[in-house]
């Protein structure tokens, strides 16, 4: 299940369950929902198809490090949850 946050969320939809590959990866799952969803892809990813640096990932409500943790394996009701910056105040 992926969970989006903040103007992810008007992209994405609050929850969005998907059917993926055996031995699919947190990277594999994102840019399946960059492909399903443009505007998302334009808003997480750069021009070179690299993870904007202010995106935060959590993995079953931990924080994963997007330089370290893409390839990331993905088990059977895992849950993504996707952020984008946020401020506040």
């Amino acid at each position: 299940m992926v969970l989006a946050f903040a103007s992810f969320r008007e992209i994405l939809g609050k929850e969005r369950v998907l059917h993926l590959k055996e031995s699919a990866t947190v990277k594999d799952l994102l840019d399946d929902l960059a492909a399903a969803r443009p505007p998302f892809k334009e808003a997480a990813f750069d021009d070179t198809g690299a993870l904007r640096d202010y995106v935060l990932l959590m993995v079953n409500r931990k924080r994963i490090d997007p330089t370290l943790d893409l390839s990331r394996p993905l088990q059977e009701g895992d849950e993504l949850a996707v952020f984008p910056p946020l401020a506040g105040g």
